[in-house]
């Protein structure tokens, strides 16, 4: 099974924070999310991986050089998602590809995804699952109808996962070296009579980190115990997770929930709901609520 994880993208809603590292590097419970990622689909059976990087491509290059058998594309001028997927066809095998998102967490059993894709004999299978804030899609039972809501909003509608699987001869029909937005691709598809399947997903855990609120959000879960993710993420012994390698000043207060990681705290420090990022340092007498802290 082969996959390209998308980590291209500028992460504009997460400004100013992706000013200083491509959302894909964003840690969850210390760890950079790319790397989460790539160590579950290993497990789900990947033997060929590609990651796209253009914003801050250079930090994604370094965390990947200690795993040479990951193919690192980089992207001078930003494709989109088609562009990037016809940047990588000369390095593919001629067999379906897994495409992902890299800056969702989730338990979508990609390998499952995969094998219905196979059986089915569509030329491209999205994970599509139940979640009002995002619900766009138009579907009947089989097929995805359109990707845009219907006027008078009869249509059933779900919701992209990003998480898709797609036959090589779709991607070849992309033009190459120009940004194209697959979606726009994927609606001219349907509008012309073009049979794309779908999987339905719900009950599966997934999060995106699209917004501060996201990345905190996803944080609580994970470390109050009202998600479990399935993968060796640091474990917190309560509600706080913080490096062995923290340096942490006398008198420095927790409450509710935070993670800390390889960062300087100085004296009379008070943090409440926060993560805070390798690098930082925060100092004497602050008081930080609902924080990232880099």
């Amino acid at each position: 099974m082969q996959v390209m994880l998308l980590a291209a993208g500028f992460g504009t809603r997460l400004r100013p924070y992706t000013l200083l590292r491509p959302k894909p590097l964003f840690p969850v419970l210390n760890r950079p999310l790319l790397l989460v990622l790539i160590e579950m689909l290993r497990s789900a059976g990947v033997d060929r991986l590609v990651v796209n990087g253009h914003h801050l491509r250079e930090m994604i290059a370094r965390i990947l050089a200690p795993q040479p058998d990951v193919l690192f594309q980089e992207e001078p001028v930003i494709l989109g998602t088609g562009g990037s997927l016809r940047e990588a066809l000369p390095h593919l095998a001629d067999e379906p590809l897994l495409v992902m998102n890299g800056d969702i967490l989730h338990t979508v059993d990609v390998a499952a995804l995969y094998r219905r894709h196979l059986e089915s004999g569509n030329a491209i299978t999205m994970a599509l699952h139940d979640l009002p804030r995002f619900n766009s899609v138009q579907v009947d039972e089989t097929d995805i109808l359109s990707f845009r809501p219907a006027p008078d909003g009869a249509a059933n509608l779900l919701a992209y996962t990003g998480i898709q699987v797609v036959n090589p001869e779709i991607i070849a029909q992309i033009p190459a070296g120009r940004f194209v937005h697959i979606i726009d691709l994927y609606e001219e598809l349907c509008r012309k009579g073009g049979r794309i399947g779908y999987v339905r997903v719900d009950g599966c855990f997934w999060r995106d980190i699209g917004t501060p609120e996201d990345y905190l959000g996803l944080h609580e879960e994970l470390l109050t115990g009202k998600q479990c993710y399935p993968m060796p993420l640091s474990r917190p012994a309560g509600s706080w997770l913080i490096s062995p390698e923290a340096v942490i000043a006398e008198g420095t207060r927790f409450s509710g929930w935070g993670c800390i990681g390889r960062a300087e705290i100085a004296s009379g420090v008070t943090l409440h709901n926060c993560v805070v990022w390798d690098g930082a340092r925060i100092p004497a007498g602050a008081c930080l609520h609902d924080a990232i802290v880099v």
